[in-house]
């Protein structure tokens, strides 16, 4: 059996809905819609997830981490390590304050960016994970602190822009599933997804 893990990255809660920090949960909870697909709690592994398994052999493992964004490492790295998944198979979709809202970048290296989910899964899990960055930026108002603006909510314009781009976010995203991250990257990195 070949595995695949499609990971989105928030805060669990309701008071956490909707805010830009959440931007994984989001995309990852759309495509387990757009395959009808139901969560179910894993405790052991700290996390919601989902299964699809699109051709015999292979499964594709959707989840969301509990544990918080900062220990989102915790949970990957525990479902990873019992289904035997490397880096390479496992996509990581979060939130990126660099990159224009409606805008996605895919790429399998880097630094964290300042991103603290993405940063213990560095430590936790090590590089070469994909990742599918969805744009949140810029900060407005400039003086606003980071924390206040990723955890704060989409604004009405904000939200309506998001939403009318979570179908073009699921087809970047169902490219890198079905292609793999370097074609992901050739299509999706260059203009704003077809």
């Amino acid at each position: 059996m070949s595995f695949l893990l499609v990971v989105g990255l928030g805060n669990p809660g309701r008071e956490y809905d909707l805010t830009r920090h959440n931007a994984g949960f989001a995309i990852v909870d759309a495509l387990a819609g757009q395959l009808g697909l139901a969560w179910r709690a894993d405790r052991a592994h700290s996390a919601a997830v989902a299964r699809w398994d699109p051709a015999p052999g292979r499964a594709i493992l959707l989840a969301k981490p509990l544990t918080f964004m900062n220990e989102s490492g915790v949970a990957v790295q525990s479902l990873a390590s019992f289904h035997k998944i490397p880096p390479a198979q496992t996509i990581v979709i979060y939130d990126d304050l660099n990159i224009a809202l409606g805008l996605v970048k895919v790429s399998v290296s880097g630094s964290a960016g300042g991103h603290n989910g993405a940063a213990d899964l560095l430590a936790r899990v090590g590089d070469g994970f994909i990742r599918y960055r969805i744009g949140i930026g810029p900060k407005t108002p400039e003086q606003i602190d980071l924390k206040d603006f990723v955890l704060g909510r989409f604004t009405p314009e904000q939200l309506s822009l998001f939403n009318q781009s979570i179908p073009t976010y699921l087809t970047g995203l169902r490219h890198v599933i079905d292609h793999g991250a370097e074609r992901a990257m050739n299509l999706l990195n260059r203009r704003a997804i077809p």
